[in-house]
């Protein structure tokens, strides 16, 4: 009898702490390992910087088609970019022109 009150109040002193501990452990490993943890957060603000990203480049190549865009209608009809658009459609040049190459990587504008 005396055995078996021992164990039992081993039991008692130790279980409760080693459930504690197991939850405790638990909760810490999701909190910096899990789907919601501090890696996945630090993922999902790399993604959101290139999002970002994505989208300042999406608004200047948009600001840049629009300027091309407005500078071809009709209320707006600049001499200089008609001609530069007719010159490039039909791969001529003048002969007074003066051409000056540059590389196809470095956009001029």
């Amino acid at each position: 009898m005396q055995i078996g009150r021992i164990i039992r109040r081993v039991i008692r002193a130790v279980v409760p702490p080693m459930v504690f501990l197991g939850i405790t452990g638990y909760f810490g490993w999701n909190a910096t390992q899990g789907e919601h943890g501090m890696h996945a957060y630090h993922e999902q603000l790399g993604l959101l910087a290139q999002a970002q990203q994505a989208h300042q480049d999406a608004l200047s190549e948009q600001a840049i088609w629009r300027r091309r865009v407005n500078g071809l209608k009709e209320q707006s009809l600049d001499a200089d970019i008609l001609d530069e658009r007719a010159r490039a459609m039909l791969n001529m040049a003048d002969k007074n022109d003066i051409v000056i190459p540059y590389d196809r990587r470095a956009p001029l504008f």
